[in-house]
């Protein structure tokens, strides 16, 4: 693929983006997808995507590359098929508003929270009264099930929308399986289902001139490895951990 010049598309911060970034980063510094001091990290807290094709795209980040169109095609697509689905699931929606209402609130929040700007009014307030009040029926395993095969297909029949960086898809996963870790949390309901691959772990830059021997040795292997591959290092034969903290004690 091309060499990447992001931002595409000029961003700014929503009514969602800041809360959903905080509360996106504890939970994945917590589960080693990133570092500890990613709440400073310039590049994981920008709204605009790396260059580097080896860092993940943050989902707070997706409107630098896709801009609107995109991302509304998506939502449409999901829409469109939830109103040409079995009655039992499609009049929830129906209820509140037709399609067009559903793409515009959808769209607006995914906008918001991906970089786009201020689209999604009432925030997190808004978005708790819509799934309590509106949603709360289809807010169960089988309305999961449902709800996740239909945005799956959504995602599987938009993948020309999302350019030729392999980054977006995983990034929009990443965006959809935070939230719906959310809702499983907030109604009570089990949460098997996934949206396909997601935003692999973050993987910072390690000078070993700069370390201790103790602090190479707390890395981990995956951390070695990645280092020292960085580093132009032959990484053949079956090598153990030793051996990698071994290589990196020797440059």
């Amino acid at each position: 693929m091309s060499k990447q010049n992001y931002p595409i598309y000029q961003t700014e911060r929503g009514y969602l983006t800041e809360t959903t970034r905080q509360k996106y980063i504890a939970k994945a510094v917590a589960s080693k997808l990133l570092p500890k001091d990613a709440h400073r990290m310039p590049e994981i807290l920008s709204l605009k995507a790396s260059n580097n094709m080896k860092k993940p795209i943050q989902f707070w980040q997706l409107y630098s590359v896709l801009g609107q169109d995109p991302i509304v095609g998506i939502v449409s697509d999901f829409y469109s098929r939830v109103f040409a689905d079995e009655k039992w699931f499609r009049t929830p929606f129906a209820r509140v508003g037709d399609v067009n209402h559903h793409i515009g609130t959808q769209a607006s929040m995914w906008l918001d929270v991906m970089g786009g700007g201020p689209y999604y009014h009432g925030a997190e307030y808004r978005l708790n009264f819509h799934h309590t009040h509106n949603a709360h029926m289809l807010l169960d395993e089988k309305g999961a099930r449902r709800w996740v095969k239909l945005m799956v297909q959504a995602l599987e029949s938009s993948q020309h929308l999302m350019t030729d960086d392999p980054r977006v898809r995983p990034s929009i996963n990443t965006f959809l399986a935070h939230f719906f870790a959310k809702y499983a949390s907030d109604f009570k309901f089990k949460n098997c289902e996934n949206f396909g691959k997601t935003n692999p772990p973050f993987s910072c830059k390690i000078n070993f001139m700069n370390m201790t021997a103790k602090s190479i040795e707390a890395l981990s292997e995956e951390e070695l490895r990645y280092a020292l591959s960085a580093r132009g290092v032959n990484m053949g034969g079956n090598l153990s951990k030793a051996d990698l903290v071994q290589k990196a004690l020797s440059l």
